[in-house]
């Protein structure tokens, strides 16, 4: 069991005043059954006209403000502590044969499955026309484990893809990513999503974070001092099951999950609206610190 202290500072520069903005947030981690939640804040360096803190209808807390005084410079400071457990042991050839699982969902009979009836359909940023699907069947002859199929599809994305923070932005449509075998974390992730939908199976985003410095003797992991993302398949019976394409890993005590939905754009970090400013830029910061119980001091 890990725990972190989480930063993440969003700073917004514009050339001109913005007169009136909203943001939606998504910084504050969310509490799962591997996750628990010790505190968390969100700190403006402008103090809002409104501000409301709620939860989405994934359930990820989320929060909303606006700023109604002309600006040219907004800060977002989020920080938290958390605990992550080490995901359990699961055999990937004791869940069920993709094709069992994807009958079920026909007729959903409990809540678990009615949840995951929801990430079947295509959504925003992960609509696509590409033979996205006759590259996940590669992974899922008859009768394989749903695990088994999804790992092997993590290992041939984060293998034929190759990681590239200059060739993609936030709005890249799936399709674009999957034509071009390049992108960042958010891209592998869609792709990931948008092969298993194609062949029936539900897939959600998990938005998060990295442990910024790895342990003594292991390599650093792409995507720390960001933002992180990567995705999620229902395996019955283990339920949910986290990969991360990018690192071609299981996701398990380096990673920090703060949001989850059905792309990228139901849980931005920060997304918003504004009126004015012309040009800007944004800057994004973070740290995922390891807090070492003999020595609770953070930097």
């Amino acid at each position: 069991m890990m725990e972190y202290f989480v930063r993440h500072r969003t700073t917004y520069r514009y050339l001109q005043d913005v007169s009136h903005s909203w943001h939606l947030a998504h910084l504050r981690p969310r509490v799962t059954p591997l996750q628990a939640v010790h505190d968390s804040s969100v700190t403006l360096s402008l103090e809002p006209a409104s501000r409301v803190a709620r939860e989405d209808y994934f359930r990820n807390p989320t929060e909303l403000f606006s700023i109604d005084r002309p600006h040219t410079h907004l800060e977002v400071l989020a920080e938290s502590r958390v605990t992550v457990k080490p995901a359990p042991a699961r055999a990937s050839r004791d869940s069920l044969p993709w094709e069992e699982a994807r009958a079920r969902l026909e007729n959903p009979q409990d809540e678990e499955e009615r949840d995951a009836v929801q990430y079947l359909f295509d959504s925003p940023m992960t609509k696509f026309e590409s033979d996205i699907g006759a590259y996940a069947a590669v992974s899922f002859p008859p009768h394989r484990p749903i695990l088994a199929g999804a790992i092997e599809l993590m290992n041939r994305i984060h293998k034929d893809f190759r990681y590239d923070t200059t060739v993609t932005d936030v709005s890249t449509p799936v399709d674009r990513v999957f034509e071009i075998r390049a992108g960042v974390c958010q891209d592998l992730a869609h792709v990931g999503i948008a092969a298993m939908r194609a062949i029936g199976l539900p897939a959600r985003y998990i938005s998060g974070y990295l442990l910024t410095q790895p342990p003594p003797g292991k390599p650093r992991l792409l995507g720390a001092d960001a933002s992180h993302a990567w995705f999620s398949v229902w395996a019955p019976p283990f339920g949910w099951v986290d990969l991360d394409p990018t690192n071609n890993i299981l996701v398990g005590e380096s990673h920090v999950t703060s949001s989850w939905g059905r792309d990228y754009g139901d849980v931005a970090p920060v997304a918003g609206i504004i009126l004015g400013g012309h040009d800007h830029v944004v800057e994004v910061g973070v740290d995922v610190i390891p807090v070492d119980p003999d020595s609770p001091e953070l930097p």
